[in-house]
């Protein structure tokens, strides 16, 4: 590794160390169902998020959830406390298109119809209130 791209990785690193969130790859879902669901919870509050993910009816939504809850832990692991009620909120929130598995079926006169098996991968930030203003 070149000398200006340890200087660039390791700004990356120290960025990120002040930053709080998790991450879940290769979900074995669309991307495109998921986004569905991050965009209920995008900019609530953690504790209202919790429960709009846990009564809502979509299967992606148990995915979220298990990010949502990581990264509040990281939260709570970084600044060595609790989470106070109405203290954090979701930052930012994005799904990216994950790796595809492609398949065949078969299809009527010995043609085969392809089938896509598409994953993503979650990221969710966290942050208190004071230092998104």
């Amino acid at each position: 590794m070149g000398k200006r791209k340890r200087l660039a990785a390791d700004a990356i690193k120290a960025a990120k160390k002040t930053q709080y969130f998790a991450k879940l790859n290769d979900v074995p879902s669309s991307p495109r169902k998921m986004r569905y669901v991050v965009d209920l919870i995008r900019g609530m509050e953690v504790n209202r998020a919790i429960g709009t993910l846990k009564f809502s009816s979509k299967a992606a939504s148990v995915d979220v959830l298990k990010v949502l809850r990581s990264a509040i832990a990281n939260w709570e692991q970084k600044n060595e406390r609790k989470a106070e009620d109405g203290e954090l909120f979701v930052t930012r929130v994005f799904v990216d298109e994950g790796a595809t598995l492609k398949r065949m079926r078969p299809a009527p006169q010995g043609r085969g119809y392809r089938i896509r098996k598409r994953s993503n991968h979650i990221t969710l930030f966290v942050d208190t209130k004071m230092t998104n203003d």
